[in-house]
């Protein structure tokens, strides 16, 4: 028979050592990753706290059968923002009549303020939500905020402080933190995921000129919003692909390190699996849509080489991870029968660890750089287990795009929305 165990055991044999090379090629990237973020100190916005004339702003909040949306938009109107000079629309796309009716009495509640607009769909998911809204936005500066987030009340006059000293700014982007980092082993692993990008990926992007918006605690100009013919509906990461544009047309984007909103992080496996499977669609498919103007456009090679592993080659190493991981598993089962050589197991079991370390070496850095080493234990145990469920999900979005398959957009389940529910 072809497939008899000396045929598995030799194959998974030549491909583990095969994929031992570019594994370790990553996880040195990850080294070096976190010795820079060790060494970089966070910058402070520089923009004086003078008096200034007050741009009017628009603050939206796209929601899809989520009650949590009104928690938002509570926060939002204790924003201490002149009051003549904002408006907020709830964008409900909900199915759900009783999500809405929740939404629309509160709304009614406050009616100088909150604006409550509905499609009947959800055609064209979160960016199409967001471009419907545009129509009855009156303000100069957008300000989004996915459903789950709780702004602070200076959030406004401080996203938009980058905007008035600099006419050439055309985004910012605020630093994510976290409601319920601390619910469960899931909720650790995904705050470590999140925080590794930001503390160590993002100040890298920051440096080069070239940030990304992440989708929520963003702020756009209007006009640059229309020029660039809005955002891309259908887009499962309309922020990434946005930003692309922005930059390609020569406008600032601004990410303030120090600019901190809450929201919330997958709590469930299943959650946690949908948003990596879906980032990594979406990013991919961005990098598809624009990979001739990253490699020909008017950006430097570091500036390149960032944005393609920011967009693509970051979810390329998790295919390769697991591949590796899952052939030396198969190449160790398969093996005949022998005495255990307790010297080679623990030499290859050392080698494989430093291989593949490099990205808990990067976790435990950026965890120390917010000051969460107490979820590095649990958010470790979770990433060596369920944490292979979740790579084979980012495989999965990645090798979609990758194949022009389409993918739809699904929501994930929210603490918010769960504690929301009961209230109804």
């Amino acid at each position: 028979m072809f497939l008899t165990v000396e045929f598995i055991h030799e194959m998974s044999g030549f491909l583990f050592n095969y994929l031992s090379f570019p594994v370790a090629f990553f996880s040195i990237f990850f080294y070096l990753l976190a010795v820079m973020g060790i060494f970089s100190k966070e910058e402070k916005s520089k923009y004086p706290a003078r008096s200034i004339i007050w741009p009017s702003i628009t603050l939206q909040i796209p929601t899809f059968n989520e009650p949590v949306a009104v928690r938002c938009a509570k926060s939002c109107l204790k924003m201490d923002y002149p009051k003549d000079k904002f408006q907020i629309i709830i964008g409900d796309d909900s199915k759900n009549p009783e999500i809405s009716k929740m939404i629309a009495d509160f709304a009614k509640k406050h009616k100088d303020k909150i604006l409550v607009t509905q499609r009947g769909n959800n055609d064209g998911f979160k960016p199409g939500n967001l471009n419907y809204m545009l129509k009855y936005s009156k303000g100069e500066i957008i300000v989004i905020f996915d459903s789950d987030f709780v702004p602070n009340k200076d959030f406004l006059k401080r996203v938009v402080r980058p905007f008035v000293e600099d006419k050439k700014v055309g985004c910012v982007q605020a630093k994510w933190s976290f409601l319920n980092e601390n619910t469960n082993y899931i909720s650790k692993l995904s705050t470590t995921l999140l925080l590794f990008y930001y503390n160590l990926v993002v100040p890298i992007n920051k440096k080069l000129g070239v940030p990304f918006m992440f989708g929520s605690g963003e702020a756009v100009r209007k006009d640059l919003l229309l020029e660039l013919g809005g955002w891309k509906e259908g887009s499962l990461t309309e922020d990434t692909d946005f930003s692309f544009k922005a930059l390609k047309n020569g406008h600032k984007i601004v990410y303030l390190n120090d600019l901190k909103v809450k929201g919330e992080v997958p709590h469930t496996l299943k959650g946690l699996i949908k948003q990596q499977k879906r980032w990594a669609y979406g990013n991919t498919k961005a990098f598809l849509d624009h990979s001739k103007a990253i490699f020909f456009g008017p950006f430097s090679f570091l500036q390149k080489l960032m944005m393609t592993y920011t967009m693509s080659v970051g979810y390329l190493s998790t295919f390769l991870l697991l591949s590796f991981l899952i052939t030396g598993t198969i190449f160790f089962f398969s093996q005949p029968p022998a005495p255990i050589d307790i010297v080679k197991f623990l030499t290859q079991t050392s080698k494989m660890f430093l291989i593949t370390s490099g990205f808990l070496v990067g976790g435990t850095v950026a965890l120390f750089k917010e000051r969460k080493l107490g979820i590095l234990r649990p958010a470790m145990t979770a990433l060596l287990t369920t944490g292979i469920l979740v790579s084979v999900g980012v495989c999965i979005g990645f090798f979609k795009a990758l194949l022009g398959k389409k993918m739809e957009w699904s929501a994930i389940e929210k603490e918010g929305n769960l504690n929301a529910m009961t209230k109804i």
